[in-house]
């Protein structure tokens, strides 16, 4: 029996019993991952070379994150394609929405990787793979050949086991337009499937949303095992502190400055008023870190503020929760692989960057909006790129914090999707856009994740 390394994991202990009792005083999720941070911290320094019995809870919740991986992205993905109900639908509606929110993604991945590189971010911090002990690791990067091979699936049940995610994207885009093209025949026979997938989706989203309430505990697990580990801890503390800022940063720039230039040219409206006008759906996804929680909000403002109708609000920015998520499907996948990759010194080429480009791409087709999706996110690039897991152990610490202003990007890019959507089908009305927001009134929603 190790003493020290109990009387560690006693502390933990206890401070997970003050972390439930918060949570059952309904504190705010944002709050209670920060006190989780401030805590593992001391932990950690006091710890040291003692955490034998705490490092295998943080391992626990990054493989049981894992493990609603395929399961969440295939419900998301079938449910919000069968939610169009015909294939023309499908073609127009759904594939302007879909188009728009995959740029709006393939932007943020490009931004990422540019404000990464040209930052240099994780440089000098010197860490070693393998430091998190994680028996989910792949520590090399597959061969381009390989990586679109492996697109195509070989065996469903394989696949889902393994979390090949670019296959599973496709097996269920695939089951999805077979739904659609025999609902268009024979509604009623295949209506059990689609209430089977509509049920499916609640309880999958309901079981991810348990894994996440993990997250403060995991945080002190986590960040308590890095710090003790760490031969650098002052380089690699400001390191996080700079990749923080960095997503921020970026965030902000994808947020006003890139969605400022869709406005004006392709929906042809002010931004400065459309920010206004959807501020309300900001602000609450900044505060609840939910998208989805943010929904009845950002449909309220886009039909009653901007003008959207109904039809594309009620479907674009629902889907917006599912498909594209630039800031947590672009730009934090993107900006802690460059972090991971500078900061553990792997041997990156152009060629590399470029599939981890796509893939950022690809892969943001299903990621769900509730809160830590992020990780979720980043996992699932970094098993298709080959990158190690360790990158997002070290940096899950400054996650939730980032996530504020990840939610915001994504909420402001699923709002921005809708409107120039509306706009190209002539379903946006300019009267209630060119109103004055005096004359709106407020509306109380309810946005628990």
């Amino acid at each position: 029996m190790k003493w020290p390394d109990l009387a560690v994991l006693a502390g933990v202990v206890v401070v997970f019993v003050g972390l439930h009792l918060l949570r059952r005083r309904r504190t705010n999720f944002s709050v209670l991952t920060l006190i989780a941070l401030a805590v593992g911290i001391p932990i950690g320094l006091l710890a040291r070379d003692h955490v034998a019995y705490i490092e295998p809870i943080g391992r626990i919740y990054i493989n049981v994150l894992l493990a609603v991986v395929a399961p969440l992205i295939a419900v998301a993905i079938i449910s919000s394609i069968a939610s169009l109900g015909s294939i023309d639908r499908l073609r127009t509606i759904g594939l302007r929405s879909i188009g728009w929110l995959l740029l709006s993604n393939a932007v943020a991945v490009v931004l990422a990787l540019g404000v990464g590189l040209a930052s240099a971010t994780g440089s000098g911090v010197d860490e070693t793979i393998g430091g998190q002990q994680l028996s989910v690791l792949q520590n090399s990067v597959q061969d381009f050949t390989q990586v679109v091979v492996d697109f195509f699936p070989s065996n469903v049940v394989g696949d889902f086991g393994a979390n090949h995610i670019i296959p599973v994207i496709l097996i269920s885009v695939t089951v999805a337009i077979a739904y659609l093209t025999l609902a268009e025949r024979d509604a009623a026979s295949v209506r059990p499937f689609r209430d089977g997938i509509e049920a499916l989706k609640l309880v999958v989203f309901k079981a991810v949303g348990f894994v996440i309430g993990l997250t403060p505990y995991a945080i002190v697990a986590l960040t308590a095992t890095v710090v003790a580990n760490s031969t650098n801890l002052g380089d690699k503390f400001w390191s996080l502190i700079g990749l923080l800022g960095l997503a921020w940063a970026t965030c902000f720039v994808h947020t006003f400055a890139f969605n400022s230039v869709l406005l004006r040219v392709f929906a042809d409206v002010s931004p400065t008023r459309f920010f206004r006008k959807i501020f309300p759906a900001q602000a609450t996804a900044f505060s609840t870190q939910s998208s989805v929680g943010t929904l009845p909000v950002t449909t309220d403002v886009l039909t009653r503020r901007v003008g959207v109708h109904p039809e594309i609000a009620h479907f674009t920015a629902p889907l917006g929760t599912t498909i594209g998520m630039p800031g947590c499907a672009g730009i934090w996948p993107m900006l802690i692989a460059v972090w991971g990759i500078n900061a553990y010194g792997i041997d990156y080429s152009v060629k590399d960057y470029v599939v981890l480009a796509i893939l950022g791409t690809l892969v943001s087709i299903g990621t769900a909006g509730v809160p830590g999706t992020a990780t979720v996110a980043a996992a699932t690039v970094f098993a298709a790129a080959g990158l190690p897991l360790d990158f997002i152990a070290v940096t899950l610490p400054i996650s939730t914090i980032a996530d504020m202003a990840r939610t915001a990007t994504n909420v402001t890019a699923a709002a921005v999707s809708a409107t120039i959507v509306a706009r190209q089908t002539g379903l946006l009305d300019d009267e209630v856009f060119d109103a004055d927001e005096a004359t709106h009134q407020p509306t109380h929603l309810s946005t628990s994740a």
